[in-house]
């Protein structure tokens, strides 16, 4: 159920025409390409399964060579990671005795085909096999217990191949769906080779958790662009760019640092709307309507492209493009209108995954999950797990 964040009573009353905060757009035509958008159902399909792992959201990509480009083929290995996560068997669809949920796990994937023998999952066996949680808050002065949701990462070949993973601590605060609180986020590090159970995880502490008069609270770790040389990007600057999602307008935030200081929080630095500043509270929005979960993939001809569930929890899967990492972006355009909704299902926190791409595509996922979900999960597996779509573009 990770990061949806947007209050229930708003659900019913969201305007799918949300256009661009008040920055001025460039005058050159950022949309002079032709694309299109189809279903990806073998790539849904993957993950309909029937036994362990049958159910999560989330579903941030890392590609373990650090290249991050529509080159994965091969045995080239990305690593996926979930949210919540239901463990169990499933008959005929629907969910046997015993089943039960973790906050977190793991896949790995070789190539950038939807090969079911090509992809494996994970998660953690205690006592007799027992499922249990990876990545579990280390440091927490919280009354109440807290629980790791993940967000976005990526391994810095400037550190070792250090893999770095953004870790948001929660705490449960009722029965219901939307029943927590988002209190911090840590940064997770786990040397080059790291494999399950990730023992050797380091937990760095941060202050990239937002609370702002006027972009409202959330958190950095949305999306990362590694706009190196290092990682494929066609226009690289050499920074590493992660961005954040805060208050209900689902304001959409960026701070870059070098690769190389990625753990030294005092070299951070924060766009203002005019430049990078060391202060976190001078933030400005880039543009609103975004998701908690997004990404930000850069495209041949040096622009980049945001993928994201307008407002967060919507029917509409959003684009919007930028010449720069920073915006100004353009005026949504509503590329799929997710059939899932009409069925019941909410959908939320769209992004691309570059790694998992054909040249020419950029394959996109989204999350579903329903209002009585605790009850509703039981009655069919099939409710909760990702969607894939296909963005289909011709660049100038």
């Amino acid at each position: 159920m990770k990061k949806v964040l947007l209050p229930l009573i708003c659900v019913v009353f969201i305007t799918l025409s949300v256009k661009a905060q008040d920055t001025p757009l460039p005058k050159k035509d950022l949309l002079p390409f032709k694309y299109t958008v189809e279903a990806a159902p073998e790539w849904t399909n993957l993950f309909n399964r029937s036994n362990g792992w049958f159910g999560a959201d989330g579903i941030f990509s890392i590609p373990l060579s650090g290249v991050d480009k529509n080159n994965n083929e091969g045995n080239n290995k990305t690593l996926l990671l979930f949210g919540d996560t239901y463990i169990g068997d499933v008959k005929d669809g629907k969910p046997l005795p015993g089943n039960t949920m973790v906050n977190n796990t793991v896949a790995y994937i070789k190539g950038n085909d939807p090969d079911p023998s090509k992809i494996n999952f994970y998660y953690k066996k205690g006592e007799g096999g027992k499922p249990e949680t990876f990545f579990v808050p280390q440091t927490s002065t919280a009354a109440k217990p807290q629980l790791f949701w993940l967000g976005d990462g990526f391994v810095n070949k400037e550190l070792n191949n250090t893999l770095y993973i953004f870790g948001y601590k929660v705490e449960r605060t009722g029965p219901g769906v939307f029943d927590f609180i988002e209190s911090g986020v840590s940064i997770i590090a786990m040397p080059k080779g790291s494999n399950p159970p990730f023992n050797k995880q380091r937990q760095i502490e941060t202050s990239l958790h937002i609370k702002n008069d006027k972009l409202g609270e959330g958190s950095f770790g949305a999306g990362i662009l590694v706009n190196t040389k290092w990682a494929g990007a066609p226009a690289p600057d050499g920074y590493v760019y992660v961005y954040g999602c805060t208050g209900n307008d689902k304001n959409l935030v960026v701070a870059r640092v070098k690769p190389k200081d990625f753990e030294k929080l005092n070299e951070w630095r924060y766009w203002n709307g005019n430049a990078w500043n060391e202060n976190i509270n001078n933030l400005k929005a880039l543009t609103n309507a975004a998701s908690n979960e997004l990404s930000v993939t850069p495209l041949s001809d040096g622009r980049y492209i945001l993928i994201f569930q307008v407002l967060g929890l919507s029917d509409k899967v959003g684009m919007r493009i930028a010449e720069s990492p920073v915006g100004p972006f353009s005026d949504i355009t509503e590329i799929w209108t997710a059939p899932e909704w009409k069925q019941g299902l909410w959908t939320y926190n769209a992004k691309a995954h570059p790694n998992l791409s054909k040249p020419g595509e950029l394959l996109i996922s989204y999350n579903t999950i329903t209002a009585d979900f605790w009850n509703d999960i039981q009655k069919d597996a099939t409710i909760y797990h990702p969607r894939f779509i296909k963005l289909k573009y011709q660049v100038k």
